[in-house]
């Protein structure tokens, strides 16, 4: 007796990844380039997925040029795209005793937003341990038709 054949449909990750300086220029330069590379993956620049991955990293990258800073240390902007399915962004530093976690700020406060716009923009986040030193900052966005979006915890 055969086995039936199942034929799966091939998967392309495309991945990008780029170490910028710790500077508010670098993070700059990271949403740039993770904007350019979408438009070169397909992914238009005034398309919602474009825009909305423009804004997680510029959070991300912002907080890692200025709460994850050492000198003399990069950052890193990793992008992995599976086209159709999933956009994950992570964003690294070499910093580790200090994790990031959203806090509700003050209505006189001028920052401390930042990780309550990743929560609502993205369809997880998370902190993660960084090998050899310090951490990644991971957002990802599913891609899928009719996905819905959770946040954190599972709501």
């Amino acid at each position: 007796m055969t086995s039936p054949v199942t034929r799966e449909v091939p998967v392309t990750v495309r991945v990008f990844a780029q170490r910028f300086s710790s500077t508010p220029r670098g993070a700059r330069l990271a949403r740039r380039l993770a904007v350019l590379q979408l438009d070169r993956w397909g992914v238009p620049y005034d398309s919602e997925t474009s825009e909305t991955a423009a804004l997680l990293v510029a959070e991300l990258a912002a907080n890692a040029v200025t709460h994850g800073r050492v000198p003399g240390r990069d950052c890193e902007l990793t992008l992995s795209y599976t086209p159709g399915l999933l956009l994950r962004i992570d964003v690294s530093d070499t910093r580790d005793e200090r994790r990031p976690a959203p806090a509700a700020p003050g209505p006189l406060d001028e920052g401390g937003r930042g990780l309550l716009l990743v929560e609502v923009l993205a369809s997880r986040w998370a902190v993660l341990d960084r090998v050899p030193v310090g951490k990644t900052v991971r957002a990802e966005l599913d891609l899928s038709p009719g996905s819905a979006r959770t946040r954190p915890g599972g709501s």
